[in-house]
C-alpha cells in the first residue's frame, strides 16, 4: 500500500468497466461508451479517435495502429498489425530524413480501427467517432504535457506551410496549456469516415489529397498505394515470466525484443532486490543493450528468427555476458535513437473483455507534412528503415519498416488478464520488461509499477529520471555507467487488469502524461 502522506495516486478500481489513457478527454470518451453498453473494443476505438485530435503531436489518423483484444475468458488475445507499407515506386535511398516525403508510409490506423470494430466491437465505427469529431469541430483545451511537447516540435510544423497554418499561430508559436484549438478539416474527414467507413480514407478525395501533397514534395506515394492497404491479423508471440504468459505482436514490431529481454532477466533472482536499486537497473540495462543489438541486426518485415531469439539457449548466452559489477565496454549501437511520441491505452468491460491498443505518428507530429484538404498529418515511419545495402530492414517497395509501437498483454497466474503498454520509441521493449518486473518481481500495484523512476541506456550513456535516488545513481556510476539526466520523462504508460475471479477491474495511468484511469 502506498504512503498516503506522499504525492501520488491510487490505482482506479471499478466493476462496470475500466479505461486508462494519456488524456482526460479520451478516458471520458471510453467511459461514456462503456456506460452506453459498449465493450472494451468499442471503448478503445472511441478513446484513440479522440487522442488523434487532442494529442496531435503523439498520434493521428495519418499514423499506424496495433492492437490486441482478449474476449471474456480467453487465454490468448487476438492481435492485429496495422502498419502501413512503403510506396510501390519508392526509389533506392541512401538516407531517409524524418521530414522527407519518402519517410511517409501508408497510414494504417483507420483500417485497424475498422477491423477492431468489425471483428470484436458491438457498436458501429461511425458512432465511436462522435466525440473525436466534436472536439475537432468545436475545439478543445490543450493540456499541459501536450502543450510542452507541441512547443518542442514547433520547428517540425514550421517546415510545412500547411502544417504551420493548422497547428501554429500567426507568429509561428505553439498553443499554450489552456488554449482552445480546432481542426475543422480533420473534423470533416472524421465525419466522412463515420458516414462511409474505412474506404473513405483509402479511396477518393482523402487518398487523392494525401498522394497529391506527397508527390508535390517529390514523394512516390500514389492513390493505388493507399487503396491497396490492408492490415494483417497476426498470432501473438509469448513467453512465460514468473508464472505469467506475456503476449506481444510479432515482427516487424519490437515486441519480440521485450520478450527476449524478459527471458534474459528471468535467470536472475530479482525478488529480494529493491526495485529502484543500482543492481536491478544495471542488470536491466546490460540485458537491454544486448537485446537491442539483436533488434538492430535482425528485426525487419521479413524472416526474423523469433524462436532463436526467445530460446533458453540464447537467453543463457546473453546472460553469461553480463557482469554483475561492471558495465560492458563494447559499443552496442541502436539504429533509431530517441523517445518518440505515441499514445497507448487499455480498456476493459464488465464482462471481462480486454483491449490493448497503441497508435502513433512516430516522431512528434510525424513527418510534419499535412495533407491540406483533409487535415491529415502524416507519419514518418519510413525513417525507421535502414538504408545500408544488404540490411534486412533496408527500405524496399511495399515493405513495412521496423516498428517501435507494441501493445502488451499478459495472462497472470492469479486469474487475471492484464493489458499494458509503455510509450517512447526505442524505450518501449525496455519499458515493458521494467513494468512487468515491477509487478512480478517486486509486488508493486499497477500505479506504483508505472510511477517508479526509470532509466534507459542509449547511445553509450544511461539516461536517468530526476526522481531516481542519488545512491542508485552512485551505484550505477560505480559500475561504469555514465549517468546523465533524461531531460524529461521516459515514456508514459497505462495498464488495466481484469480479475476474472472477483470481476474487479483495476486501472492505472502514468503521471508522465496528462491522463487518468477511470471506470463507468
Amino acid at each position: 500500500m502506498r504512503d498516503f502522506q506522499l504525492p501520488g495516486r491510487s490505482p482506479a478500481v471499478a466493476s462496470g468497466g475500466m479505461a486508462a489513457t494519456s488524456h482526460p478527454l479520451a478516458t471520458l470518451a471510453a467511459v461514456d461508451v462503456l456506460r452506453r453498453g459498449g465493450n472494451a473494443a468499442d471503448a478503445a476505438i472511441a478513446a484513440v479517435a479522440v487522442l488523434c485530435v487532442v494529442e496531435p503531436q503523439s498520434t493521428g489518423i495519418g499514423g499506424d495502429c496495433f492492437w490486441m483484444y482478449a474476449p471474456p475468458g480467453a487465454v490468448r488475445p487476438f492481435a492485429y498489425n496495422g502498419a502501413g507499407r512503403a510506396p510501390a515506386a519508392i526509389p533506392a535511398l541512401e538516407e531517409i530524413g524524418t521530414g522527407s516525403p519518402h519517410s511517409v508510409t501508408v497510414p494504417g490506423a483507420v483500417d485497424a480501427w475498422a477491423r477492431l470494430a468489425a471483428d470484436h466491437g458491438t457498436m458501429e465505427l461511425g458512432a465511436l467517432l462522435a466525440d473525436a469529431i466534436r472536439h475537432a469541430d468545436e475545439g478543445f483545451a490543450v493540456q499541459a504535457a501536450v502543450a510542452a511537447d507541441w512547443a518542442l516540435a514547433s520547428s517540425t510544423l514550421a517546415a510545412d506551410p500547411d502544417a504551420a497554418a493548422a497547428y501554429l499561430d500567426s507568429g509561428g508559436g505553439a498553443p499554450a496549456a489552456g488554449d482552445v484549438v480546432r481542426f475543422p478539416r480533420l473534423a470533416a474527414t472524421l465525419r466522412a469516415i463515420a458516414a462511409g467507413g474505412r474506404d473513405v480514407f483509402y479511396q477518393g478525395e482523402v487518398a487523392a489529397d494525401i498522394a497529391a501533397k506527397l508527390q508535390a514534395l517529390g514523394g512516390a506515394m500514389t492513390q493505388d498505394d493507399l487503396a491497396a492497404h490492408r492490415g494483417e491479423p497476426v498470432e501473438p508471440i509469448s513467453i512465460e515470466y514468473r508464472g505469467a504468459t506475456v503476449f506481444e505482436c510479432p515482427p516487424p514490431g519490437q515486441g519480440v525484443i521485450a520478450l527476449e529481454l524478459l527471458a534474459v532477466l528471468a535467470g536472475f533472482d530479482l525478488a529480494g532486490i529493491e526495485p529502484d536499486s543500482a543492481i536491478r537497473l544495471h542488470l536491466e540495462c546490460e540485458a537491454g543493450r544486448l537485446c537491442f543489438a539483436d533488434r538492430d541486426a535482425v528485426l525487419c518485415d521479413g524472416d526474423v528468427p523469433v524462436d532463436v531469439l526467445l530460446s533458453d539457449t540464447h537467453a543463457s548466452a546473453l546472460r553469461a555476458r553480463i557482469d554483475l559489477n561492471a558495465a560492458m565496454a563494447e559499443a552496442l549501437p541502436v539504429i533509431a535513437g530517441g523517445h518518440r511520441d505515441t499514445v497507448y491505452l487499455a480498456t476493459a468491460d464488465a464482462g471481462g473483455g480486454t483491449c490493448s491498443l497503441i497508435n502513433s505518428l512516430f516522431h512528434p507530429f510525424g513527418s510534419g507534412i499535412l495533407a491540406p484538404g483533409s487535415g491529415v498529418l502524416l507519419q514518418n515511419r519510413g525513417s525507421g528503415f535502414a538504408t545500408a545495402e544488404g540490411h534486412p530492414n533496408r527500405v524496399a517497395p511495399g515493405k513495412r519498416p521496423l516498428h517501435t509501437i507494441i501493445p502488451g498483454m499478459a495472462l497472470e497466474p492469479e486469474g487475471s488478464m492484464l493489458a499494458f503498454g509503455v510509450m517512447g520509441g526505442d524505450y518501449q521493449p525496455f519499458g515493458h520488461a521494467h513494468f512487468l518486473g515491477n509487478l512480478r518481481d517486486h509486488g508493486l500495484d499497477l500505479q506504483q509499477a508505472l510511477d517508479l523512476p526509470r532509466v534507459f541506456h542509449t547511445h553509450g550513456v544511461l539516461l536517468a529520471e530526476t526522481s531516481l535516488p542519488e545512491d542508485t545513481i552512485r551505484g550505477l556510476e560505480a559500475r561504469g555507467h555514465q549517468v546523465l539526466p533524461a531531460g524529461g520523462g521516459l515514456g508514459g504508460g497505462q495498464a488495466v487488469r481484469v480479475d476474472r475471479g472477483s470481476g474487479v477491474l483495476t486501472g492505472a495511468s502514468d503521471h508522465r502524461k496528462d491522463g487518468f484511469a477511470a471506470g463507468p
